[in-house]
């Protein structure tokens, strides 16, 4: 495998060559927050952000995605993906993407997520900054992010350029790459382990320990209720969450009443409403009514239910959860040491 390195002089005309070729989405500034968006110049990006409000999984799930249009009894799918690079992308978003690819891959593949996540190639960034919330060097160490095509690493003087692809290869001839030294590998090996040292959360415990404990206090109504008591069922922590895929889909009528559209949106287990069923003329059914259920059902999906199917729990530690959280209620690793705890 081959490693190269990029001055950090020569990064705009990297990018700004790569905006030519395709569209660019990469963290931007918003105010003292970041997001993804479309790049229109190179001064825009910003790789040493902390975290990003929402996601970089919204570049091939949007939150608002139409699935298709229909007329009468003729549907046109929706599906229309473009060439584009995710740039930018930490580490940890990789691992959630690559859990998104294959649960939206098994069974029934969802074809609308698929056809744009194939069309993106994806630049990992190992993160130069840690937001106030991250856990992630504690929580899956034995899932490592595949997803990406290729990985920087910033180092003093510029960026090591790992190709995971061929796909993140071609994207060096668009930039003034040479060989990395041996020296520059150490420093940006170096730099890994000392930013991840950094992160101000820690899971005490191993994987199989929580996914065991959580299993086990599934009963414990005293610890849900507690942990609950303060949340509003917004589903703010769903909704920012990089590894949540569920979604509501709705039929949208134009006024001629024969034509329409057919579309999905980001949906929250949180939520009052979201295991609410229609029984008919006997009226609706709610499976968890209770927001100590609701917010007991999030934590097992993402510290348990989901392990033997991605072989680590279904959550990466960005933080992105408890910084969203209002009453503060939602961090994963409060709740989950006060499972251990127990």
């Amino acid at each position: 495998m081959s490693y190269f390195f990029l001055k950090e002089s020569d990064l705009k005309d990297f990018v700004r060559k790569l905006i030519s070729s395709a569209p660019v989405i990469a963290p931007v500034a918003r105010k003292n927050k970041f997001v993804f968006a479309d790049l229109e110049s190179p001064d825009e990006l910003r790789l040493d952000y902390d975290i990003t409000i929402l996601p970089p999984k919204k570049a091939f799930f949007p939150p608002n995605q139409t699935l298709l249009s229909f007329k009468e009894n003729k549907a046109t799918s929706a599906i229309r993906p473009r060439e584009q690079i995710l740039f930018g992308v930490h580490t940890y978003d990789v691992k959630a993407i690559d859990m998104l690819d294959l649960l939206f891959a098994e069974n029934n593949a969802d074809n609308n997520y698929l056809a744009n996540r194939k069309a993106t190639t994806i630049v990992a960034m190992t993160p130069q900054a840690v937001s106030g919330r991250a856990f992630w060097e504690s929580v899956g160490k034995t899932v490592q992010p595949n997803g990406h095509d290729a990985l920087m690493t910033k180092i003093r003087e510029g960026y090591v350029f790992e190709p995971r692809t061929p796909q993140g290869t071609r994207l060096t001839k668009s930039g003034i790459f040479s060989q990395a030294s041996s020296g520059q590998l150490d420093e940006a090996s170096k730099c890994q382990s000392e930013i991840a040292a950094k992160c101000p959360e820690k899971l005490s415990h191993s994987t199989r320990e929580i996914s065991d404990k959580m299993r086990a206090s599934f009963n414990n109504e005293k610890i849900w209720h507690t942990a609950s008591l303060d949340c509003f069922s917004c589903g703010t922590c769903n909704i920012v969450c990089p590894t949540c895929y569920c979604f509501d889909v709705q039929d949208q009528w134009n006024l001629d009443q024969v034509s329409g559209a057919r579309y999905r949106t980001w949906d929250a287990c949180l939520t009052e409403d979201f295991a609410k069923i229609s029984l008919g003329p006997a009226g609706a059914e709610n499976f968890r009514e209770e927001r100590a259920e609701r917010f007991r059902h999030r934590m097992m999906r993402k510290a348990t239910y989901l392990n033997s199917r991605l072989g680590g729990p279904a959550c990466v530690g960005c933080g992105r959860c408890s910084e969203g959280c209002v009453p503060d209620i939602a961090d994963p690793v409060k709740i989950i040491n006060n499972v251990m705890e127990s």
